[in-house]
């Protein structure tokens, strides 16, 4: 069983941890944020197109029999 901490200390360690991160610069957040946005685009684009592809495919193999 864990062993209970006052919420005083608990706060204590929580904030000596929170200063052990090395925190990005806006730089790097902004890099960051550019590169994930231009993925989630290419990433868009590409499954519009295969959703396209795929349903002209069907399409067409199903009305070919009609």
């Amino acid at each position: 069983m864990a062993s209970k901490t006052n919420p005083f200390a608990f706060l204590q360690q929580v904030r000596s941890e929170t200063l052990k991160v090395t925190w990005p610069s806006r730089r790097e957040t902004m890099i960051s944020t550019v590169m994930v946005l231009v993925m989630v685009i290419f990433a868009a684009l590409f499954f519009f197109a295969a959703d396209q592809l795929i349903g002209w495919v069907l399409s067409f193999v199903l009305n070919v029999g009609s």
